[in-house]
């Protein structure tokens, strides 16, 4: 079982939240990146990324492009 926050912990958690907001609001994600940079996310070679495309299993956009919901359903997937 966790042992409940000190003050000072539940502070600077409090603090490392806004930071990831505030950052988050000034670096929106795209909605879609480019081939090699999905690749990139999901710690993959561009090689492995094009069969996962060839075989159907990631969606490209009507640019080819990769949707960003597709990179984070693969991130979510068990590997």
């Amino acid at each position: 079982m966790n042992a409940p926050l000190t003050q000072t912990q539940a502070d600077a958690l409090n603090l490392a939240i806004l930071a990831v907001q505030r950052y988050a609001a000034m670096h929106p994600r795209p909605s879609s990146v480019v081939q090699k940079d999905a690749a990139q996310m999901l710690g993959i070679s561009g090689a492995t990324f094009s069969r996962l495309v060839r075989s159907g299993r990631v969606t490209l956009n009507a640019v080819g492009r990769v949707p960003i919901t597709e990179v984070d359903r693969l991130l979510a997937a068990p590997r």
